[in-house]
């Protein structure tokens, strides 16, 4: 963190309102004066519903593979590769949302998840956060999901992160982070492969 950080002053909120509204997002604006005097207007993408956040899965099947879904993605038009994810519903917790996308998306409940990592997306744009969860000693389990179509689900080699950034179709930023920081983090922990 940079040393200034704690001295700078958030800017003063001079109005704030809604200026449009979907079934999942609503547009705000918000006009802002810095403490320089600057003043600027911005627009943020905020999420409707309950507010509780995201999850996405690093699911292992063994120590070396990971579980990946191709599903259908709206903002490209087009099929992309990336990890199992999905909003927390109301009363859930993050484990028990893990765990349910899992076995809705891929076919897998967990018998092991634990918190990997918070991500966030667009932070100028948008009020989003994502829990990473990461999964291990799977067993199969289906539930069924709210997906229009079955998803297809892939096996790949987590070493195989090269080659998976090689692809048209796997470009999703929080999905390769989550993946470098599930190796990462397997890689730190093989000795003593208490994960599995």
């Amino acid at each position: 963190m940079p040393q200034d950080a704690d001295r700078q002053q958030k800017p003063r909120t001079l109005a704030h309102r809604e200026v449009a509204r979907s079934r999942l997002f609503a547009i705000e604006e918000m006009e802002l004066r810095f403490s320089n005097g600057a003043e600027r207007t911005f627009e943020r993408l905020m999420p409707r519903g309950n507010g509780i956040g995201a999850v996405m899965i690093v699911a292992m099947p063994d120590p070396e593979h990971v579980l990946l879904i191709r599903e259908y993605a709206a903002g490209f038009d087009d099929y992309v590769l990336t990890l199992p994810k999905g909003v927390v519903d109301p009363g859930e917790d993050i484990v028990g949302a893990a765990n349910r996308e899992l076995m809705e998306e891929c076919g897998f409940g967990a018998r092991r998840l634990e918190p990997l990592v918070e991500l966030s997306l667009a932070p100028n744009y948008m009020h989003h956060r994502m829990q990473v969860m990461l999964a291990s000693d799977l067993y199969p389990h289906r539930l069924p999901g709210d997906e229009p179509e079955p998803l297809m689900v892939e096996t790949h080699a987590i070493e195989s992160l090269p080659s998976l950034l090689a692809r048209e179709d796997f470009h999703e930023a929080r999905a390769i982070a989550a993946l470098y920081i599930a190796r990462d983090r397997l890689r730190d922990d093989s000795p003593s492969m208490d994960l599995w």
